[in-house]
């Protein structure tokens, strides 16, 4: 009976203590055991054959159930204490919970007191600081009252003091007070409502309207528009009355600078009108000297009259250059006949110097319309081309290429066509003339080509570059760089087809022109002719000279197309940026493709020619080798 008991007593503990796996695992994660009895798939048959593998281990089996027994009652003891000890856990926890809201509750006590004090405490602040607050907002309105009435008695008086030295013509002490006057009103902005200050503010206006009206009228007496008399040396009144022009409105200074300088050029425009023989292009060196003694004199005389900011001197410059222009235009139109191209280039030298001078004296501060100049990109340089050269150099490869590369570039000229824009119209005079120069240097060419003949076999110059292509293509870098000062708009286009035209008249004339012509029956010999066993004539062949005049039309017209590219791109770059798509000269690198093409042709058609004797010899041997085999 007490067996069957303690089995069913341990099918129900088994039952009971059956766990999920998820809890299995959470158990062995907590407490690791590598002892069989705890883990979750324990089999006592397999656990009792362990401990008896054998009949003989039986006779151990008390003291392995002692074991077990006194393994069982210590777990029995662990889990009464724990037992015991959860329970008085619980007991323990409600103690602590009760003590902590004691403590909680005794900590809100003490938090409420805190904050009363303090709130105490700041009302007791505000009390102490409440009349230092009211003293200090009436020391700021005191100080602001005494500020403006400070200022409206400086004000009041400056009025009278402006007044009385506008009457007595004291500009000088009237220069600094109408500023301090000024800008003391500006603090008055906001109490214009108030008619004092109205009446002050009316006041300022009538006496800043009363002193441009009577700085302009001494102006005028010292410096009248019409009339023969010139005015002596500068005036202390005058030099008062420009600082007190400069605090007025800005047009009393531009009427005085536009009167000044209207009287002071009046003379320029009697003694070159358009009827004075110094008014022609020959004698455009004159104009320029005369500005030059009116500007040293201006110098002399008035520098000191006029502010500097005023920049009176390139003021005068600027205007007389404005009347050149168009006094140069007006007279070239009259006589659009009579201009030749060196009196053009002529005038047009003296005149870009004239700039260049202008860009080294002044800044260019009072151009209202500055003419724009490009900025051209660097480009690699090449001492073999002209067009890939430094502009500002000597001449095509009379400098290394490291002196180029350090030399600085030259800044842009602001007054670069303010007068020289004007013969811009009269550039086709200088368009014709280097059509006629360019034809006659291809004439030239040709001329010298015959009398000198081709280059010789066994020389420096034999199948080397003709040197008439450099000659040509440094001749077109200056004729660009020349149009490009001048304009570059138009004209550069008409210049370009210039360009075109003799590029082509060189390829043809100097190179194909040139080549040796090849005779009809000098095609070579063929294999398929010589299979055939046909019968040819020797070929005619080119000579030793032929062949090197041959390899240096090869040469030159590389060298051409290769140039010709460059100069395709310098002028896009010279010509305005609306006028770059007409620039193309894609044909004549087409011509000069050409060139080298027939220049090839001929050159194998004479290697063809060559390997004919040798060709007709081997099928010869092979012909009378096959009579013999067959004999």
């Amino acid at each position: 009976m007490m067996e069957e008991e303690e089995f069913e007593f341990a099918e129900d503990l088994e039952a009971i203590l059956h766990l999920t796996p998820e809890v299995q695992l959470a158990i062995e994660q907590v407490f690791p055991s590598q002892d069989p009895l705890d883990r979750a798939d324990f089999n006592a048959v397999e656990y009792i054959n362990t401990l008896f593998p054998t009949e003989q281990s039986l006779a151990n089996i008390d003291d392995v159930v002692n074991k077990i027994r006194l393994k069982i009652r210590r777990l029995d003891d662990n889990i009464r204490t724990v037992v015991r000890g959860q329970t008085n856990v619980g007991q323990d926890g409600r103690q602590a919970l009760e003590e902590a809201q004691i403590a909680i509750q005794q900590l809100f006590g003490k938090i409420k007191d805190i904050k009363d004090k303090a709130e105490k405490s700041e009302q007791m602040v505000k009390e102490i600081t409440r009349d230092i607050k009211q003293l200090d907002h009436a020391k700021r309105h005191l100080t602001t009252s005494i500020t403006t009435l400070n200022h409206l008695h400086m004000l009041a008086g400056g009025v009278d003091s402006l007044e009385a030295m506008t009457r007595k013509r004291q500009y000088g002490e009237v220069a600094n007070l109408l500023q301090g006057v000024v800008n003391v009103l500006e603090h008055f902005h906001k109490y214009m409502g108030i008619p004092q200050i109205r009446q002050l503010s009316e006041r300022v206006k009538a006496a800043q309207s009363e002193l441009g009206t009577q700085i302009l009228a001494d102006f005028e007496e010292a410096f009248p528009s019409q009339g023969s008399k010139r005015p002596g040396g500068p005036s202390n009144v005058l030099r008062d009355a420009c600082q007190v022009a400069n605090v007025l409105d800005p047009r009393i200074k531009q009427e005085i600078i536009k009167k000044f300088i209207r009287q002071h050029l009046s003379e320029y425009l009697v003694l070159f009108q358009e009827n004075q023989d110094v008014a022609w292009l020959d004698k455009i060196d004159r104009r320029y000297a005369w500005i030059k003694r009116q500007l040293l004199d201006y110098e002399e005389k008035y520098g000191r009259m006029f502010p500097e900011e005023w920049c009176m001197t390139e003021r005068i410059a600027v205007e007389f250059c404005h009347i050149t222009r168009a006094e140069l235009a007006k007279v070239m139109r009259t006589r659009a006949k009579e201009i030749e191209v060196k009196l053009l280039l002529f005038a047009i030298q003296r005149t870009t110097n004239f700039e260049g001078l202008l860009a080294k004296r002044f800044t260019g501060c009072t151009l209202t319309d500055i003419p724009g100049v490009r900025k051209r990109p660097d480009s690699p340089l090449d001492p073999t081309n002209p067009f890939l050269e430094d502009e500002a150099g000597e001449e095509a490869g009379t400098e290394k290429d490291e002196d180029l590369t350090k030399k600085p570039k030259a800044p842009d000229n602001p007054f670069h066509g303010i007068v020289s824009k004007c013969f811009e119209p009269h550039l086709y005079v200088y368009i014709e003339s280097q059509d006629k120069n360019l034809g006659e240097l291809i004439d030239r060419f040709v001329a010298d080509f015959r009398a000198q003949g081709p280059p010789k076999a066994g020389t420096e110059e034999g199948g080397a570059v003709l040197p008439s292509c450099a000659d040509l293509f440094v001749y077109y870098k200056k004729c660009m760089v020349q149009c490009s000062q001048l304009s570059t708009g138009e004209p550069m286009i008409a210049l370009t087809t210039i360009f075109q035209k003799f590029l082509r008249e060189y390829a043809w004339k100097i190179l194909s022109g040139n080549l040796p012509k090849s005779s009809t029956n000098s095609g070579g010999l063929t294999i398929s002719s010589l299979l055939k066993e046909k019968e040819v004539s020797e070929a005619a062949k080119f000579t030793v000279d032929e062949l090197c005049l041959i390899c240096s039309i090869l040469s030159t017209a590389e060298y051409c197309l290769a140039t010709t590219q460059q100069l395709e791109e310098k002028l896009k770059e010279k010509v305005d940026k609306v006028l770059v798509e007409r620039i193309n000269l894609t044909g004549e690198m087409d011509t000069f493709s050409t060139v080298i093409s027939n220049s090839i042709q001929l050159l194998v058609q004479d290697l063809d020619a060559a390997c004919d004797p040798a060709l007709t010899a081997m099928s010869k041997v092979e012909h009378n080798h096959s009579r013999v085999s067959r004999c």
